[in-house]
């Protein structure tokens, strides 16, 4: 293991403090997920997916636990702030842990527009842009008192949002079934829906990225994940089978705010401002995290100056980066301002879907006292392209260009500067599981 990475364990590394436990950090992931995919995801996938909808939440299911897994792995064995961009450093290669980095940080900064845009639409829609702006810049300033607080404010949304989903289903078990659907999508079409559907599962990462911040992580880890993806499997798989009994397919592809028409149809109109309310804080919750997440990983790339240095400071009071915080929030802000939707969520889509390539390429070359544990990165890795390939050349071409742009510079950067580059990508080295 590499001096920074056991500098990490230790738990002294830059000042970030251990005060996450297993409860603490099973909300951070349940915050991540539960956003607006639930709310707003089913819609397109139904439309790509036809009656095939079912299959294409199994195989996002399926995907997105094959990369939890990896991901509470290599979590375990690199217990540090920064997800697959320390992963892939360690592992692979600091050039792989630095596309890590920027693809998590470009996908994540756009999805962190998306879900301030959600919040705005709902909660205001015709000042959707200003809600949003404002949002982002309330939940860094909270952000900036300690992650303790953090999660105190995501285990409120949580819970809010689960006895409004819990609602819905209910309210739907007793509604009349909706007779007939839609023909099921190809196979294309089938694994571009599981697309849609896995970034509802994307949040888990964000217990990742504050490993440093975790207690005992090496256990708290890979048990938040595992309890936090279980939760949201359930909830997803309840909130389908109600969406498509009530409003049938073809309605709920037709649908912008496919759970609202849920209660609606229903007979249960008054339900409706609750499930509206409950999007808008479902979204905000994901916003919040991740802040967190995006906030992490940018500390760690600046930690190895990959990104300014003055972005590595942490403050030495309430042990959280405020400056990798406030750069976040001013890009955040801008996207908000000047972005459109769609385009912001492409470059998610693609950006999100790399990061979880190398994550699970890392976790490839963990040995175990059993040997080599394959099938199921193998089985992620192949899961993360199969569901790239059937992204629109619209959404992959704006993250790709950013990427591209990014590894000129490290290049460019690295050969500036060799002695430095040495001192800094000579800890990523091939190393086994205890």
């Amino acid at each position: 293991m590499s001096e920074r990475s056991e500098r990490a364990v230790e738990g002294i590394a830059d000042g970030l403090r251990r005060r996450l436990g297993l409860g603490s950090a099973v909300v951070i992931g349940l915050g991540s997920m539960l956003g607006a995919g639930v709310f707003v995801a089913l819609a397109p996938a139904a439309a790509l997916a036809g009656d095939a909808l079912p299959v294409a939440l199994v195989v996002a299911a399926l995907v997105a636990a094959a990369n939890a897994s990896s991901m509470a792995v290599l979590a375990a064995r690199w217990p540090q702030s920064g997800g697959a961009y320390v992963y892939g450093r360690e592992a692979l290669g600091p050039v792989w842990g630095y596309l890590a980095g920027v693809a998590f940080v470009v996908g994540k900064l756009a999805s962190c527009a998306a879900m301030a845009l959600a919040v705005g639409a709902y909660a205001w829609p015709g000042h959707a842009r200003v809600v949003a702006v404002l949002l982002v810049v309330g939940l860094t300033a909270l952000g900036w008192w300690g992650v303790q607080r953090t999660t105190v404010v995501m285990a409120v949304i949580v819970t809010v949002v689960l006895v409004a989903l819990a609602a819905v289903v209910a309210v739907g078990a007793g509604a009349p079934r909706v007779v007939g659907g839609a023909e099921p999508g190809g196979v294309r079409d089938v694994l571009a829906a599981a697309g849609v559907m896995f970034f509802a599962f994307a949040g888990y990462a964000r217990v990742a990225t504050l490993g440093e911040e975790v207690r005992d992580p090496a256990r708290t880890v890979p048990r938040a994940v595992g309890i936090a993806l279980g939760v949201v499997l359930v909830v997803y798989a309840a909130v389908a089978w109600t969406g498509v009994r009530v409003l049938g397919v073809e309605d709920l592809a037709a649908s912008t705010a496919p759970l609202v028409d849920v209660v609606e149809a229903a007979g249960a109109d008054a339900l409706a401002p609750v499930v509206r309310v409950a999007a808008a804080l479902a979204a905000g919750g994901a916003l919040l995290a991740l802040l967190l997440g995006v906030s992490r990983t940018v500390l760690a790339l600046a930690r190895d100056r990959h990104l300014p240095g003055v972005l590595a400071g942490v403050d030495a009071r309430h042990g959280v980066p405020r400056p990798a915080e406030a750069a976040i929030a001013v890009v955040v802000a801008l996207l908000v301002l000047v972005g459109d939707l769609g385009t912001v969520v492409g470059a998610s889509s693609f950006g999100v879907l790399l990061y979880y390539a190398v994550a699970n390429a890392a976790a490839l070359t963990l040995r175990t006292r059993r040997g080599r544990r394959r099938v199921v990165p193998v089985a992620g890795l192949a899961g993360c392209l199969a569901l790239g390939w059937t992204q629109p050349l619209d959404a992959v071409l704006p993250g790709a260009v950013v990427l591209a742009l990014a590894l000129v510079a490290y290049a460019v950067t690295r050969r500036a500067r060799p002695g430095r580059a040495a001192s800094t990508d000579g800890s990523a080295t091939r190393t086994s599981d205890p």
